[in-house]
This record gives structure tokens, sequence and C-alpha cells, in this order.
């Protein structure tokens, strides 16, 4: 390897260990590989997930970073080609992540099966103008998964979409272009506005009834 390639190869490594060790508090368990293109963590090519008997089906992706992507959408700075990915169950995937910005970006997904992937993420990272493949296998189940840049605020400034394994489970919020940006805790009722303002009235009603109002003179 020549000078100026083992110099950016350091300059990969150090952030990306330190944030890996954040994470997990180590970083052999990630499984890492690191290249002076980028960072492929947590691979996978036949370790097959609970429920699957079998490979189903080989697809290929490739994902383009570029600041023109992002043209357009409101509040977006970065952007990729495509943000939500429909994956057959128990799939092998390769994805390529092709990096067409000067700086460098991440595409990774949250919520896989710990026991095949370290904090249930796969992650691939490509430096500024290069490109990085990884390969990773789909869950047996129908899920949605979070994708999205690691790097400081590249997901609040657009990198956010969603992997849809079989019939999915519901889409996530404020996957770019896609779903609603405003974010709905799961337990709470569609309509609770609505139900805090019926409660308020009928507390209201309640106390004027039940509570004597003094008055003067």
């Amino acid at each position: 390897m020549n000078p100026s390639k083992l110099l950016v190869s350091i300059l990969i490594i150090l952030p990306v260990t330190f944030a890996v060790a954040q994470n997990n508090g180590d970083t052999h368990d990630h499984n890492m590989i690191i290249k002076y293109t980028g960072v492929v963590a947590n691979e996978n090519y036949d370790a097959l997930p609970n429920g699957c008997e079998e490979i189903s089906s080989e697809r290929q992706i490739s994902v383009y970073t570029n600041k023109r992507f992002a043209d357009g959408v409101p509040g977006a700075i970065f952007g990729m080609n495509e943000y939500e990915w429909h994956l057959e169950p128990c799939s092998r995937v390769t994805v390529t992540l092709i990096n067409e910005d000067t700086i460098r970006h991440q595409w990774m997904i949250h919520g896989l099966p710990k026991y095949l992937y370290p904090a249930g993420m796969f992650h691939i990272e490509a430096m500024g103008g290069q490109s990085q493949t990884g390969t990773f296998i789909a869950p047996s189940e129908n899920q949605n998964y979070l994708v999205h840049c690691d790097m400081a605020q590249h997901m609040e400034m657009g990198m956010r979409g969603q992997i849809i394994v079989g019939k999915g489970s519901g889409d996530l919020w404020s996957v770019t272009g896609i779903t609603n940006h405003f974010y709905r805790a799961s337990y709470l009722p569609r309509y609770i506005i609505y139900l805090c303002l019926i409660v308020a009235v009928i507390g209201y009603l309640l106390y004027s009834k039940l509570v004597p109002i003094n008055r003067k003179g």
C-alpha cells in the first residue's frame, strides 16, 4: 500500500473505531472490514436468521449519495437516490454504496437480529468519491427497518430511509419524501389530541357542577 492510501486508512480507522467502541464497548465483535475506500461492519454471507431454511433469493442494490438528491426536499442538504427498499424474507442482499459527495457517508440498518448482527446493525461507510460493498441476509419476519447515515446530523439533513422485508410492519416516521415527519409514540391512540380535549371539557363541566362558585355581594 502506498503512503497516501495508508494515511487515508488510518484516518478511517480512528473515528470508526471510536464510534463503534461508544456503541458497544469494543470493536472486534463487529467483524469490521476496513479499506481506504471505506468500512463494512457485521457483514453476513451465509449465517441464516431464525426461520430461514435457505437463501430465498439474491438481491443487488446500488445506493448513490449526492447533494443533488436533496433538491426539492424541504430542509434536506444530503440525499440518496432511493429511500425505500423492498426485500424478500431470507434474501441475501449485496449493497454497494456509491458516494458522489466529497465527504464520507454511511448506509446503516438498525434493528436486525442481535444474535447475527452485533448491536442489531449492518453498516457500510464510503469515503468521499469512493464506493464500498457489503452483504447481509434479510430476516424471515415481515418487518420495517430504519436505514440512515450515522454521520453527525446527516440523518436530520435528509438521509433517512426504510427497508421493508416481506409485507413489512408499518411505515417508519420521517422517511425522506415518503412518510410523515411527525412522530407519534406507538402506545398513544391515533386521536390522542381529541381525547385530551374531551376529557378537559368533561372535567370542566363536572367541576362547575360539583364545586360551588363563591359570588361577592
